[in-house]
Order: C-alpha cells, then sequence, then structure tokens
C-alpha cells in the first residue's frame, strides 16, 4: 500500500456508519480527513473520536445535493489543506428513507431522494476534481441493492454504478481513476434500523460467508481503491458483501 500520510480526503455521510468507518480508518492510516456531512453533531463526534485517536481531521457541512453547498466545502478544504487527493462519495439517504412503491410515492420526495443518492456523486465530483491532482481517487458508495430491483434506493445504486463509470471515463486523461464499492448487509444503526431482525437472521443464513459485514471490512477495501496497489483500476465496482450476491 502506498502511504496516506498527509493525504486529503473528503468522505460524505462521515456522521455515522460505513461513513464514520472510513473517515476513522483513513484517518489512521494518516490522511487529513474531512468529515463531511449534513448532521453537525454527528460529524462532530466522529471529528472529537479521531483527534482523541492521534488524527487529525475536521468538520464541515454539506448538503450533497447542493452545487453552492458542496462549492463551499470544497473551497474551505483547498484554503486549508491546499490539495485533495480522495474524495469517497459516501453520503445517501437510507436510515431515514421512506419506503414507498415506485407508482405511488410523491413525486417531490422521489426527487429529493434521487438528488442526494445519484446527483450528490456527480455534485460533489464537479466540486472537488478541479482541485485534485494527478493521482487523485474518486470512491462511489453503490449497494448490492443495486442488482435487488426492490424499490427507488435500489435504482439510485444502479445509477450510481453507471455514474462511476462514465465518470472514469471522463477523469482518467487526467490521471483521476473513479471506482465504486458496493457493500452488502452491513451491521450500521442504519441497517437495524430499516431491517427486521429476523430478515436480517434469514439474510445471514444464506450468504456464504455467514455474517453481517462490518464498516472496518468496507474501509480496507476503501484503502485498496484508493492506493496505489490500485493504480490501474478504475470504472470498478467491487462487491465487498460476503458473497451475498454474486454476478456472473
Amino acid at each position: 500500500m502506498s502511504t496516506f500520510k498527509n493525504k486529503v480526503a473528503i468522505i460524505t455521510g462521515a456522521g455515522q456508519g460505513i461513513g464514520e468507518g472510513y473517515a476513522k480508518h483513513l484517518a489512521a492510516l494518516g490522511c487529513r480527513v474531512v468529515v463531511a456531512d449534513i448532521n453537525a453533531v454527528q460529524g462532530q463526534r466522529v471529528v472529537d473520536e479521531i483527534a482523541k485517536a492521534g488524527g487529525t481531521a475536521l468538520f464541515a457541512s454539506v448538503d450533497v445535493s447542493s452545487e453552492a453547498s458542496a462549492a463551499a466545502l470544497v473551497k474551505d478544504v483547498a484554503q486549508r489543506w491546499g490539495e485533495i487527493h480522495y474524495l469517497v462519495n459516501n453520503a445517501a439517504m437510507f436510515g431515514n428513507l421512506d419506503f414507498n412503491p415506485l407508482m405511488t410515492v410523491d413525486l417531490a420526495y422521489l426527487n429529493k431522494v434521487i438528488s442526494v443518492n445519484m446527483l450528490g456523486a456527480v455534485v460533489m465530483t464537479r466540486a472537488v476534481a478541479p482541485h485534485m491532482p494527478k493521482g487523485g481517487v474518486i470512491v462511489n458508495q453503490s449497494s448490492t441493492a443495486a442488482w435487488m430491483h426492490y424499490d427507488y434506493y435500489s435504482f439510485t445504486k444502479l445509477a450510481i454504478n453507471g455514474i462511476t463509470c462514465v465518470l472514469a471515463r471522463e477523469l482518467g486523461p487526467r490521471g483521476i481513476r473513479v471506482n465504486g464499492i458496493a457493500p452488502g448487509p452491513t451491521d450500521t444503526a442504519a441497517l437495524r434500523a430499516k431491517v427486521p431482525e429476523e430478515y436480517l437472521q434469514g439474510m445471514v443464513a444464506q450468504m456464504p460467508l455467514g455474517r453481517l459485514g462490518t464498516p472496518e471490512d468496507l474501509a480496507k477495501a476503501l484503502a485498496y481503491l484508493l492506493s496505489d496497489d490500485a493504480s490501474w483500476v478504475t470504472g470498478v465496482i467491487l462487491n465487498v458483501d460476503g458473497g451475498s450476491l454474486m454476478r456472473a
């Protein structure tokens, strides 16, 4: 693995769950981490815990669906720390998401979900990429739900896969790699808030590795995709899911 020391990493949705795990892992590897979240209380908690562990982090408020908010975040980070080496587009509506049939969901609400879960990655990438040096890396958070076709959360994650590949083509000539991670069922407060325990147990029973994932499982995969060990890897969606979804 290449050194991460003093590299600048922005992680959206880093105030809890998988994003929190990403932020803490990268900070432990030596990155200067921007905990970007719409929830200031949770975001600052993560920053304080990183500092207590000896890492370097700052909290930045951001609404990933807003170009103005993304631009303000990036301007502040660039002024503080200069170039931005890594962007992790993790923010999404999930734990607080209202699941309704596609045929009946309120369209204004659906557009909000799309603006965060789909277009948020585009908004943030457009804001950050001009501040990335050659060798910069972007990782978008997908989900194995992308291939399950249950609801609008699923199709927003399927769209993230396509967005990842399009951005990989567009930014490759600038020396910027773009990949995605598709987590399987991961033990977070958001998952347990949305999925009944009996259903979770049934899912685990069918998984080849027989357990829920952890944010640390995903953070290790993230570190690989960000590292120079993956210097010839772009446009890839990496399943990190305990074998819960196998694709030919």
